[in-house]
């Protein structure tokens, strides 16, 4: 039987989200508590006609709206199958063997696999307080170092850095070095904090960031992600990626989606408050919450024991949380926010466990 080449043998395949059974409730995936908007849904039923055409592969439409929405230039707008698609694709366009992808100690775990595929070594930074450091970021690059990804905000861990370090890393970085900035949560901060100030980075031509509808728009099971890219960074990336990769439905409901920022603001806004309450009965159980700038949260336990006893306790009450032993925090469980009775579900287990 044929075999796999070598590196490929040696990968572990990407650990993929237990989704329990059919009666469970997922709190694992990071998924929106509330639907998309009802213009995307519209959208999408209409775009369903036109399913025996291929999609556009220059996403003309939806790059006017975002374009239009963020204040960016649409030419420099790549669009994937999600962000992964991008990931992976600058990736392999711009690192292989013996060059250094470098991330943090809790940033997307995709990237790891994605730098394997193309035999470079990925390598973390230590963060502090589950936050990203950038002065660690720094004292980790090397000579090798090609790229360096940031997610703001983090993701298992929620927690947000000031724009104004992601621009002193860039000032910092050296100029053959690419930043890619993950922002799939941006939307959840970006009332905290002005997004023109990261897309301005692009325009030196050796950053790129990523955002996704998956996320606030509520749009995961469409598959959209989107980046700015500087013009020859994108063109190298766009060798990559796959023609006609987001399909017409895709297109059509993230074009309306993006155009509804009312809706989008409003989920925003439901989500962070049932997060924040239920971030703080959390703490009020005796666990750590870290402070949270997405549609999730941290929990740290006392110990990796009470962590257990805390996931199977949830998952006997057909809850289901993602645990984060793959990223060395055994004793946390990550929480998606759902609507608020669910969340009390888990506050009552919670509270039976802690107690």
């Amino acid at each position: 039987m044929i075999l796999a080449v070598e590196h490929v043998r040696q990968m572990a395949a990407y650990a993929l989200a237990d989704l329990g059974g059919p009666e469970t409730i997922s709190l694992a995936q990071n998924e929106s508590a509330f639907p998309a908007s009802p213009a995307a849904i519209a959208a999408g039923r209409v775009a369903l006609e036109q399913m025996p055409l291929y999609p556009d592969p220059d996403w003309p439409e939806l790059r006017e709206a975002i374009a239009e929405t963020y204040g960016v230039t649409g030419e420099n707008i790549l669009c994937g199958a999600g962000s992964m698609e991008l990931i992976g694709c600058l990736i392999r366009s711009f690192a292989g063997p013996g060059d250094r992808v470098l991330g943090t100690d809790y940033g997307y775990a995709y990237v790891a696999s994605a730098s394997a595929q193309v035999q470079a070594d990925y390598v973390k930074a230590r963060e502090v307080d589950m936050t990203v450091s950038v002065d660690d970021v720094l004292t980790a690059v090397t000579p090798e170092t090609r790229i360096v990804f940031v997610c703001n905000p983090g993701n298992p861990t929620g927690t947000l850095i000031p724009n104004s370090e992601i621009v002193r890393l860039r000032n910092a970085l050296p100029g053959g070095v690419l930043l890619v900035v993950d922002q799939a949560y941006a939307e959840f901060a970006d009332v905290d904090q002005n997004p023109a100030e990261i897309f301005a980075l692009v325009d030196h031509g050796n950053t790129v960031v990523m955002r996704t509808f998956s996320k606030a728009y509520g749009l995961a099971g469409a598959r959209v992600g989107w980046g700015l890219f500087p013009p020859a960074i994108g063109a190298e990336v766009r060798k990559l990626l796959n023609p006609n990769n987001v399909s017409i439905p895709s297109q059509a409901m993230a074009t309306a989606a993006v155009l509804d920022q009312a809706h989008m603001r409003d989920t925003v806004a439901k989500t962070a408050a049932i997060r924040d309450r239920f971030a703080n009965r959390c703490r009020a159980l005796g666990p750590t919450v870290a402070p949270s700038h997405t549609n999730f949260v941290l929990i740290r336990f006392a110990d990796v024991e009470t962590a257990h006893k805390a996931d199977k306790a949830l998952r006997a009450q057909g809850l289901l949380m993602r645990g984060m032993g793959g990223y060395g925090l055994a004793d946390c469980l990550r929480a998606t926010i759902c609507d608020e009775e669910v969340m009390d579900r888990c506050l009552t287990v919670l509270k039976e466990v802690t107690s």
